[in-house]
């Protein structure tokens, strides 16, 4: 029996953007996966939390952004486990209850970098498939140098960051470029990032 496989694309999605949406689709277009989950992170103990929106405003921008898409689903499974959310935990939650499927971690190079300050690094390579995307300014060599178990995804480069995106919305710039337009309809009509007054 084919085990459905599935690439867990996890982040705080603060907010989602067509980066992620679009690398999620190339992952489809080229039979890599039969699914992508994108699971959102309520806290990740390697980001500064300062200016992450609350975790189920972001769930509902992420619904938006893939609504209507059958290979994409939205993932809240860490917002029942501890805080702060290690991803080897939540592999194992979703790998106990879903032991249908194959899960495929998927994780941007700027992570693979780090990826020995990550909960039980290790155990999570001999787990589970590691695939790493290109994010410019980290190196794939120094990835496949370190962790030659990674896959490296010869993915397009999405040059936008949801940091990026933040200062641009802070600032009344247009970002619809960017942005799935009910995520951008989503952040005008909850007055999201906008700077205190």
């Amino acid at each position: 029996m084919h085990h459905k496989e599935i690439a867990l694309f996890f982040g705080s999605f603060n907010p989602i953007h067509t980066g992620h949406t679009q690398l999620a689709e190339y992952l489809i277009d080229n039979n890599l996966f039969d699914e992508i989950w994108f699971v959102v992170s309520p806290c990740n103990p390697l980001k500064n939390q300062t200016d992450l929106l609350d975790e189920y405003l972001r769930l509902d921008m992420l619904v938006a952004a893939i609504a209507g898409n059958r290979h994409f689903r939205a993932c809240d499974i860490e917002f029942e486990l501890p805080v702060p959310s290690y991803t080897i935990d939540t592999l194992h939650a979703l790998t106990d209850e879903y032991p249908e499927y194959q899960f495929t971690l998927l994780i941007g190079s700027d992570n693979a970098l780090v990826f020995d300050k990550w909960k039980n690094p290790l155990q999570i390579l001999s787990e589970f498939p590691v695939c790493v995307y290109t994010r410019r300014g980290y190196d794939f060599n120094e990835v496949a140098d370190l962790y030659p178990e990674m896959k490296l995804l010869n993915s397009p480069f999405y040059n936008i960051s949801s940091t990026h995106i933040r200062a641009m919305l802070a600032q009344k710039k247009d970002v619809t470029q960017w942005l799935h337009p009910s995520v951008y309809q989503y952040i005008i009509e909850n007055n999201l990032y906008t700077p205190n007054p």
